[in-house]
């Protein structure tokens, strides 16, 4: 572009409001399509002069303004032409907009929006539009072999995103408002067929909606249970029989019992090397004075250890442990058993390719992190928008910086 003029603009005290940079296009920029950027006929000169917020100048705002024809684009019509400071259809510099979506990741929405002198709404369009355009403009499924699924709640009422992880660089590649086969399908419609037959191995949990998507879509892959979610069904019936135990002291009229047991939820749910003396003393007691509780408690403890050996020794420890499931006499543990004789299969996949959603967790931890950033957001388009920008590698530089 060509520098033509700076003006400042006063206000009434004699105070500069902001800083009008007057521009225009070079002869080799001009007349190309805003959308494809194709060379066009020119259509006519346009309304009149457009202005674009830039980054401030020191304190002061400043703006580029310029002429700007439309041309008359085969495919789409007429349209503005393209300009190389700014995206397509905004009233924000290119600089403007990468700036902005990279303190959107990195730092609180006040800070964003006392910085840049902007409405929170408004940073929420920016990071959109920033991460369709980085987006579109890099191949994301590029050697795919191991993905891991999950879905995260953003929102009250139930508001659920599927997100989509790459088990060997730990990115996330894609995520969707909805919790359904169908918004699943629209990941494996943008990877394609041949990108499909290429994935050999998917951890996911156990939901029904992930296994008919996964056989239907990935038919060479290998779905694998997640360990954590089995390990948690597992402390569900521990806790399901401490609450039983509890309730059964308390209508005994065992106070003292009954006060014990509601305080040993966390000696029961903790790992042993993690107990404290305290815990280790209380569970103690329970060994001493409560025998089928502390054996759901060994049950529990035994399943673990399923998915810390992996591998053969995982898979004969677990013949085991379903055997004693079976003949333990506590329902929530039978019924426990039967759930994973049911995804066999899948966990046994787990524990042959030694595979958990543990990346998954990961990027679900921080997408938590990012859902409380972004409140304030009118849409789940802007939460993802920011969750790829921080998440899926697709955060620009700050200008200026490579």
């Amino acid at each position: 572009m060509i520098v033509d003029a700076i003006d400042a603009e006063e206000e009434e005290d004699g105070e500069i409001a902001g800083l009008v940079v007057s521009v225009r296009l070079r002869r080799d920029q001009a007349g190309r399509c805003g959308v494809c950027r194709r060379h066009c006929p020119q259509y006519d000169r346009g309304p009149g002069p457009r202005r674009w917020r830039a980054l401030d100048l020191g304190v002061i705002p400043t703006f580029l303004e310029a002429e700007v024809p439309r041309v008359q684009c085969q495919e789409h019509g007429v349209v503005v032409c393209s300009v190389p400071w700014a995206r397509h259809g905004t009233g924000h510099t290119r600089a403007f907009d990468d700036t902005a979506a990279w303190l959107a990741t990195r730092t609180s929405k006040t800070a964003v929006t006392a910085l840049l002198r902007v409405a929170w709404r408004t940073v929420g369009s920016i990071v959109s539009r920033v991460s369709a355009d980085a987006v579109a403009g890099k191949d994301r499924f590029g050697n795919l072999q191991r993905i891991g699924i999950d879905e995260i709640s953003y929102k009250r009422g139930h508001r659920y995103l599927p997100v989509v992880v790459d088990h060997d660089s730990g990115l996330l590649l894609w995520a969707a408002a909805g919790r359904d086969e169908a918004t699943l399908r629209t990941f494996f419609d943008l990877l394609g067929d041949e990108r499909c037959a290429a994935i050999t191995v998917v951890s996911a949990d156990a939901a029904q909606w992930i296994a008919h998507v996964v056989a239907e879509r990935c038919r060479h892959a290998t779905l694998c249970l997640d360990p954590f979610h089995v390990v948690q069904w597992a402390t569900k019936a521990l806790d399901e029989v401490r609450r039983a135990v509890w309730n059964e002291a308390r209508r005994g009229g065992q106070r003292a019992i009954a006060a014990e047991l509601k305080g040993a939820r966390f000696a029961l749910w903790k790992n042993p090397e993690d107990l404290t003396e305290r815990q280790q003393a209380k569970l103690a007691d329970i060994e001493r004075t409560n025998q089928r509780l502390y054996r759901a408690y060994l049950l529990k403890e035994q399943l673990r250890q399923v998915f810390h050996l992996r591998g053969k020794k995982g898979m004969t420890l677990l013949d085991q442990w379903l055997s004693w499931a079976r003949r333990c006499r506590i329902p929530a543990f039978v019924k426990l058993a039967a759930s994973i004789r049911d995804h066999r299969a899948s966990t046994d996949a787990a524990l042959t390719h030694e595979l958990s959603n543990a990346r998954v967790e990961s990027v679900n931890t921080k997408l938590r992190l990012l859902t409380r950033i972004a409140f304030g957001f009118r849409s789940p388009d802007a939460l993802i928008g920011l969750a790829m920008l921080s998440l899926g590698g697709c955060c620009p530089p700050l200008p200026g910086r490579s």
